[in-house]
């Protein structure tokens, strides 16, 4: 539908406005019930504000008070706001991971927004999972909504430092490992690392996937790299309630934003960026919901178009995404790569191009030049091989650049409890040459795909320097994290893809100039240890656990769940 609708023809008019039904008299009695008069909210588009704020989930605990901007913003347009909780999916705390989750919350949002009185909605989300499953269910939904980002953090101190959360993390941890840091040290760094509310405040996965969502045009101009505690971040969530309401009065839904163009302009952003591989498999599942094909393929083509203009950590080597913001944000990024761009495709807030029409870079070191980048090539490779027929993916930018064409032996792991047990074990022989092996931590084997592809080096080699190898697994790792890590190599071992037959001893080799990943044994070695593997027990016998086990695809589709991700209509529910 184009133009403006009338009152009678917003989706909420069959729950409140049709009168001589007794479900309509029943709603409206039940609208009295929690306190309001019927001028308060017939006729006018019901804003459904969905927020992931949780006492667990420091990323969003300020998304209690942003909901109450966000209804603001929706009054003042003339808007009814009512407030749904939905599942927080806190990385910080969640076990096994909160990738396993992520399919849950996206049928949550598909689910309320499709069953209750809704116009429009407003997603508040942020931390790393939450923003493609509300995305998704809101896709899948395809009511029109928009997302506002919980923003990232405070920068970290430490004496005298700057610390990136996670990034840091991972870094003084190894130097505690190798003697250099000592307990009392680390804990008065614990306390410096995540100063405020928000997100990581490098470009992890969250910044990344709130910067994509900004590139697919489902925010406000510049709305993703906002502080979470700035003022400036609380102004955006009572704006973005007002634009809701436009949104439900213009009936402007998903699907004419998420298109196969929008698709393309956020995984350039991300390469850009130098974002993290987590964005690989979460835009691959968020366009399969709008029917758009994107593959692997398309991440390595387009790679090989972008360069790497965001200098921040850990991709880049100085800032943090506060430098970034008041460099100019993503709208001051896209102004240098619009000839990379479909600008006239639609956004939230008029087309792509009006979006970022007068943005300014006012620092060139934070946002480089093209003449002056971070990298030549987006910050992301695919690689295929008899390791990965399917694919995997390296974030070769975060490596050692020695490492990117590397032959080794293999030290295998079957699982990562043993890996923690064993991984200084002198026996195993591990060298800096060696290629650490986790596998059975995959969608399946992990299970949902954990953090754990950042294998951690040998304190003995630590203690002698080493600070990267190359690891190669069936995992994820987070966003925040670098090294040689070869991710979600598929299919996984679990299923029984060539990873399940890899043994100690055995020589890989990665070449990522090449896009190559290896195993050096024969074929013929490979079918005998391939009739002699045995598939491992199932996970879990029921619950939702079952439900995933069941229906999860592999990560080079993506992970999500293959009823949800299949083509077909699910109609409204009957109001009567």
């Amino acid at each position: 539908m184009t133009g403006r609708l009338r009152p009678e023809d917003l989706r909420s008019h069959q729950w409140y406005g049709a009168e001589g039904q007794l479900r309509t008299w029943s709603h409206n009695a039940r609208m009295r019930q929690l306190g309001y008069e019927a001028e308060e909210y017939r006729g006018r588009p019901v804003i459904a504000v969905l927020n992931t704020w949780s006492d667990i989930n420091p990323c969003h605990v300020h998304l209690r008070e942003r909901a109450e901007a966000v209804k603001r913003g929706v009054w003042q347009a003339g808007g009814f706001p009512l407030e749904f909780p939905v599942a927080t999916l806190s990385e910080t705390y969640q076990k096994p991971t909160p990738m396993l989750y992520r399919n849950l919350l996206a049928m949550e949002t598909e689910e309320l927004l499709r069953s209750y009185p809704v116009d429009a909605a407003v997603l508040l989300g942020g931390c790393d999972k939450s923003t493609p499953a509300l995305l998704m269910g809101a896709a899948s939904a395809d009511v029109p909504a928009l997302f506002v980002p919980a923003g990232p953090m405070l920068p970290g101190h430490w004496r005298g430092e700057t610390l990136g959360s996670g990034t840091d993390m991972w870094k003084y941890w190894d130097e505690h490992r190798a003697g250099n840091l000592t307990d009392c040290e680390l804990r008065d760094l614990q306390g410096g690392l995540a100063r405020s509310p928000g997100h990581c405040m490098t470009m992890g996965t969250a910044s990344t996937m709130t910067a994509a969502a900004e590139a697919l045009g489902m925010t406000l101009p510049g709305a993703s790299s906002i502080p979470a505690v700035d003022s400036g971040h609380e102004r955006m969530a009572a704006a973005s309630g007002r634009r809701a309401v436009e949104l439900a009065w213009t009936a402007l839904k998903p699907s004419r934003i998420l298109t196969r163009e929008a698709f393309e302009d956020a995984v350039t952003t991300v390469l850009g960026l130098g974002g993290s591989t987590n964005a690989v498999i979460h835009l691959i599942a968020m366009a399969g919901r709008c029917r758009v094909d994107l593959t692997l393929d398309d991440f390595d083509r387009i790679a090989r178009t972008v360069p790497v203009l965001a200098n921040v950590r850990p991709g880049g080597q100085t800032y943090l995404m506060e430098d970034f913001h008041f460099a100019g944000g993503l709208p001051a990024f896209l102004s240098r790569i619009t000839d990379l761009l479909h600008l006239d495709r639609p956004t939230v807030n008029g087309t792509l191009g009006e979006q970022i029409e007068g943005a300014v870079v006012h620092d060139d070191d934070v946002i480089r030049t093209r003449e002056n980048p971070v990298a030549a090539e987006g910050g992301v490779a695919v690689l295929r091989g008899n390791l990965c027929p399917d694919g995997a993916v390296i974030k070769h930018i975060a490596a050692e650049p020695h490492l990117l064409k590397h032959t080794g032996p293999a030290v295998v792991f079957d699982d990562y409890r043993t890996m923690q047990r064993t991984i200084n074990d002198v026996e195993l022989n591990i060298t800096a040459d060696s290629v650490l092996v986790l596998r059975n931590a995959g969608p399946k084997g992990g299970p949902g795909m954990p953090e754990y592809g950042m294998l951690p080096i040998p304190d003995r080699l630590l203690r002698q320097g080493v600070r990267d190898m190359v690891r190669i697994s069936d995992a994820r790792m987070s966003g925040t994290s670098y090294g040689a890590c070869v991710l979600h190599i598929a299919p996984e071992s679990y299923v029984g893809g060539p990873l399940a037959l890899v043994r100690t001893g055995d020589s890989i080799t990665l070449d990522v100039a090449a896009r190559s990943l290896r195993l050096d044994v024969e074929e013929a070695e490979l079918e005998r240890r391939r009739a002699d593997w045995t598939p491992p027990a199932t996970r879990y016998e029921r619950g939702y656990g079952a439900l995933y086990n069941d229906q999860i695809t592999q990560a080079d589709t993506g992970c999500d769940f293959a009823f949800l991700a299949r083509p077909g209509k699910t109609p409204d529910p009957y109001t009567g």
